[in-house]
C-alpha cells in the first residue's frame, strides 16, 4: 500500500474515485482492482476497507445519505421552508450523481449494513423535522405520509431528469427551459405552496 495515504485517506480516496467513475461511466464500470491502480495502492486494499464490491457501493451510498442529510440540515438550520428542503434534495442529486446512482440501488448494497441504515435514518429524519414545521393541517395529521409525498415528488423529478425523459417529452422546453432547481421549486409549489388568493371579480 502506498505510504502517501493514511488509513482513512485510502477509504476516502476509494469513495471519491468510485463516485467519479459512476458519474462518467455508470455503476457497471466500477472495478475495485482498477480503482486501486488509479489511486496507487495495492489491489488488496479495497477488500481490506470494504470487503467486496457491494461493500464499496454500500459505503458510497451511506456517504451519499450523510451528505444529503447535511445539505438538508443546513437549510433547516437557516429556517428554510419545506419547499427549500425539497429543492436541496434535487440540488444534491445534481451535485453528487455518482452517489445518488447507488443510494437507492438495493440490488448492489449489503443487507442490514449499520452505517447505511444510520445514514438513511438521518436523511429521512431531516425531512420529517421539516414536515413538523410545515404549516399545513393535513401534513400535521399524517407526518409520515407528508414526508413521503414530498420525497416522492422530488425523487421522481430527479429520476425523470437523469433518464432524459423530461427533455425527450419536450417538457423543459414547454416550461421555458428552467434550471432543475427552478423546476423543483415550481413543481414543489404545487404541493407546498400557499393556494392563490380568491379573486374578488
Amino acid at each position: 500500500m502506498s505510504e502517501s495515504y493514511h488509513h482513512g485517506d485510502v477509504r476516502a480516496a476509494f469513495l471519491r474515485r468510485t463516485a467519479e467513475i459512476i458519474t462518467a461511466s455508470g455503476v457497471a464500470a466500477v472495478s475495485m482492482r482498477a480503482i486501486a491502480a488509479d489511486i496507487g495502492v495495492s489491489h488488496a486494499a479495497p477488500r481490506h476497507h470494504f470487503g467486496s464490491r457491494d461493500g464499496l457501493l454500500t459505503a458510497l451510498a451511506a456517504e451519499g445519505f450523510n451528505l444529503m442529510a447535511a445539505k438538508m440540515q443546513a437549510v433547516r438550520e437557516r429556517e428554510g421552508s419545506y419547499l427549500e428542503i425539497g429543492v436541496a434534495y434535487v440540488e444534491f442529486a445534481l451535485e453528487h450523481p455518482g452517489h445518488f446512482a447507488v443510494m437507492f440501488d438495493t440490488d448492489q448494497q449489503l443487507d442490514d449494513d449499520a452505517e447505511l441504515r444510520a445514514a438513511q435514518a438521518r436523511a429521512f429524519g431531516e425531512l420529517t423535522i421539516c414536515v413538523e414545521r410545515f404549516d399545513d393541517e393535513r401534513a400535521k395529521a399524517d407526518m409520515a405520509a407528508a414526508t413521503i409525498a414530498g420525497w416522492s415528488m422530488m425523487h421522481g423529478l430527479v429520476v425523470l431528469h437523469r433518464s432524459g425523459s423530461l427533455d425527450r417529452a419536450h417538457v423543459t422546453a414547454l416550461l421555458g427551459n428552467p434550471s432543475m432547481a427552478e423546476l423543483a421549486e415550481r413543481v414543489g409549489n404545487m404541493l407546498y405552496g400557499s393556494p392563490p388568493e380568491p379573486s374578488n371579480e
